[in-house]
């Protein structure tokens, strides 16, 4: 970090913070290996899903500022700067992963839940056939199939809209996780726009200080210079200052014409 900030002290902090999320990301992952709540699994991977969407934020931030420097900067060290972009998101893609295995984990232990033993079913019916004829037990076996067949139909106009709906969805949701995406970009543009605004109006603010204070000075001189020629207005060390008489001296003559 400390070389970092020989570079540039944005990049040195954008590291900083990255550093600490891979450290929080770490440390989250440990504790969740320890939980057997399901529902406390689930919190807790949602909160490091938060914390890896923050820093793929922090990585796009460090590399514009990697970008906007690449002029200033030799060849050394902006391979320098772009190894470590690389490594930075080859670390987020591995706690990345790491979280779609605990997820997956998380949603087949859902799943077993609720899997549970089928009831015993058909005595019923084996008692209510053996009360039945062999025409009566054949009207009731084609009756049953054209239930069956019915039911079979109505199961597959059930699926394909299903399916129908379930495409609906996927579109509707991919374009607006593309619309977000393009949201998170330009707020993420117009975070990095504000920050380089209010670095640009503080160094305007300090010029015009500086420029403030040599007015003053120069003013100061003026009066100092002025002030003295009205005390001394013999001193030639000083020139005169165009448009200003020294008084005194009129004042002598004018005793003289008297």
């Amino acid at each position: 970090m400390s070389l970092l900030a020989g570079i540039s002290e944005e990049l040195a902090e954008i590291d900083g913070q990255i550093s600490d999320i891979f450290r929080a990301l770490s440390n989250g992952f440990q504790k969740l290996e320890k939980i057997k709540d399901t529902n406390r699994q689930s919190r807790q991977l949602e909160e490091l899903t938060g914390k890896m969407r923050e820093c793929k934020r922090l990585i796009k931030e460090f590399d514009r500022e990697v970008k906007d420097s690449e002029i200033r900067n030799d060849p050394d060290t902006n391979k320098m700067l772009n190894e470590k972009k690389q490594f930075m998101i080859k670390e987020l893609n591995s706690y990345v992963a790491l979280k779609k295995q605990y997820a997956g984990n998380l949603e087949n232990k859902r799943m077993d839940l609720f899997d549970g033993p089928a009831d015993d079913v058909g005595e019923e019916n084996v008692l209510l056939a053996s009360s039945m004829t062999n025409q009566q037990l054949i009207n009731n076996g084609h009756q049953m199939m054209d239930e069956t067949d019915q039911v079979i139909e109505r199961s597959k106009k059930v699926v394909q809209d299903t399916i129908n709906v379930g495409t609906e969805t996927a579109g509707a949701l991919k374009a607006q996780t593309e619309q977000m995406s393009r949201i998170v970009n330009e707020l993420d543009s117009i975070h990095f726009s504000i920050k380089k605004a209010s670095k640009l109006v503080k160094e305007i603010v300090a010029t015009d200080r500086c420029i403030m204070a040599l007015l003053f000075l120069i003013v100061i001189g003026v009066i100092a210079i002025i002030i003295v020629k009205l005390v001394n207005p013999n001193n030639k060390d000083i020139r005169d200052i165009p448009g200003l008489a020294p008084p005194a001296l009129t004042r002598k003559l004018l005793w003289q014409l008297n």
